[in-house]
């Protein structure tokens, strides 16, 4: 005797093939939200380093500007500290992992087609 799901897939290979249709669509989506993470990363890492000789150069000015003058400025802090405030928020973009997320859903989703193979294959077994 022929399995429920063979004699569907036999009777309805329209519907196998809208199925595999559907996992290739959603490969082709993850792989292009992968590549938007990746550009984003890159993005913000390019930002972060940028930022960073930026706020080491600034602060050094800054200090050596204040230790010159001997006075207390507020745009001796402010003025670096926009560059360190761009160096953590690049850092935080460029660390941002969103990637393992998306491919944990396309291996979930092949994981459940394999179970299902595997019960039909086990119910085989034993009849």
């Amino acid at each position: 005797m022929i399995h429920p799901i063979y004699m569907t897939a036999l009777r309805r290979p329209d519907l196998v093939a809208a199925h595999l249709r559907n996992h290739v669509e959603l490969v082709k989506k993850e792989l292009g939200d992968a590549g938007r993470s990746v550009a984003y990363k890159a993005a913000g890492a390019v930002v972060a380093l940028v930022a960073l000789m930026l706020a080491l150069g600034l602060t050094g000015i800054a200090l050596m500007l204040g230790a010159l003058h001997g006075s207390f400025h507020w745009t001796l802090v402010a003025v670096p500290g926009v560059a360190w405030l761009l160096t953590g928020v690049g850092a935080m973009v460029a660390m941002k992992s969103s990637v393992r997320d998306d491919v944990q859903d396309v291996k979930d989703e092949l994981e459940a087609d394999f179970a299902v193979l595997r019960t039909v294959k086990e119910a085989r077994r034993g009849h």
